[in-house]
């Protein structure tokens, strides 16, 4: 019996070099792993980065859809090695699945999942086979789904779904599938995974935004997928203190998330560098004009990283590695957040076998 198949069964994962007086962690689910899961997926350890300095005007916030669609295409085939975009997609999908393709709403409607990025991965999922109405684009919240216009920019027949219709139901979460623990004393200590994606999912298509996030330092793929597809997250930080250092890599590895998420398709047409998760003042927000694409979220992520702490420096706002108690307070100041951020979360995930910190290698495209 290896050690994951030891964990699951014992309802326990132990926090491998976690720091002391971090939460530890019940995983309870019936489902098994792959043997070739999802995350870190067949291309560990790397990510591609296309950059379109046409795709966005960052003056009327006009999104190219021509570009997007090259931008995608040009990452996907130089992630792959294939000359066709069929093949490529073909790698990660095939007619028969049932794809979830999961958006990134918080900041809806001024910072969300693109729906023109959503849209073109919509088109290449049907170009390669699969029936429209075996696809969904979804998110936790209806509220914030609905302020994007992604029905128009789908093909006809794609599915939209939120798993919370009104905030806090949990009638569409599956109660064999959650993490416990209990961070600050609260009530509820499960964290349950959204049923469609346990049930009905065969395949996941991760579309996270560059974003700075003020409990857990990055939002990127591994967040997205994580916080994005379990219930009663936000519980984990409260006042200045986060739990997001161990909470999100956990919730990622839960089966069958972990190996269903097949892709990551990063936008950053648009981006957060401070305050987020949220975009509710247009100082904080950026566009680095570019879309990153792979199989690995922490190789990703980490790129993610170096993408907002490179424009918090040329901005001279202090790093999201910064853990002064001073640095607390008012976040309309750039030096000043709520909480202590945890972007050591990345690499955390990293050690649950999510992906690679060490020695990844990210290729640049320029179009």
């Amino acid at each position: 019996m290896d050690r994951r198949t030891f964990l699951y069964l014992a309802g326990v994962a132990p926090l491998a070099g976690a720091p002391a007086g971090e939460p530890s962690y019940r995983i309870v689910t019936p489902y098994k792993g792959s043997p070739k899961p999802g995350m870190p997926g067949p291309y560990p350890g790397q990510a591609v980065r296309v950059h379109a300095e046409k795709s966005v005007d960052p003056q009327s916030g006009a999104i190219d859809r021509g570009q997007v669609h090259e931008m995608i295409s040009r990452g996907i085939r130089e992630l792959t090695g294939d000359a066709r975009d069929d093949d490529a997609w073909a790698r990660f999908i095939s007619p028969r699945d049932k794809v979830g393709i999961k958006v990134n709403c918080s900041g809806a409607p001024r910072i969300c999942s693109a729906p023109e990025i959503v849209g073109a991965v919509a088109d290449r999922l049907v170009a390669v086979g699969v029936p429209a109405k075996q696809i969904w684009v979804y998110e936790r919240f209806e509220n914030q789904l609905r302020t994007v216009p992604y029905a128009k920019f789908l093909p006809e027949g794609v599915n939209l779904y939120a798993a919370e219709t009104d905030r806090g139901s949990i009638l569409a979460y599956d109660p064999k599938v959650y993490v416990e623990t209990d961070f600050f004393g609260e009530d509820d200590t499960r964290s349950n995974l959204i049923k469609l994606v346990s049930e009905t999912f065969t395949k996941i298509v991760n579309v996270p935004v560059m974003k700075e996030h003020q409990a857990a330092g990055v939002t990127g793929c591994l967040k997205n997928i994580a916080y994005g597809d379990f219930s009663n997250v936000a519980r984990s930080h409260r006042h200045e203190k986060t739990n997001t250092l161990t909470f999100i890599g956990t919730l990622a590895s839960v089966e069958p998330l972990r190996s269903r998420t097949v892709l990551n398709v990063m936008d950053g047409l648009r981006g957060v560098w401070h305050a987020g998760p949220f975009s509710n003042s247009a100082r904080f927000r950026f566009y680095p004009k570019e879309i990153m694409v792979g199989t690995d979220p922490v190789a990703m992520d980490r790129e993610l990283i170096g993408i907002i702490e490179g424009k918090r420096k040329a901005e001279g706002a202090v790093s999201i590695f910064d853990r002064s108690p001073e640095h607390l307070g008012n976040n309309s100041d750039p030096n000043k957040n709520a909480y202590i951020r945890e972007p050591g979360h990345v690499e955390y995930a990293a050690k649950l076998g999510l992906g690679m910190w060490e020695g990844a290698r990210v290729r640049r495209v320029e179009l």
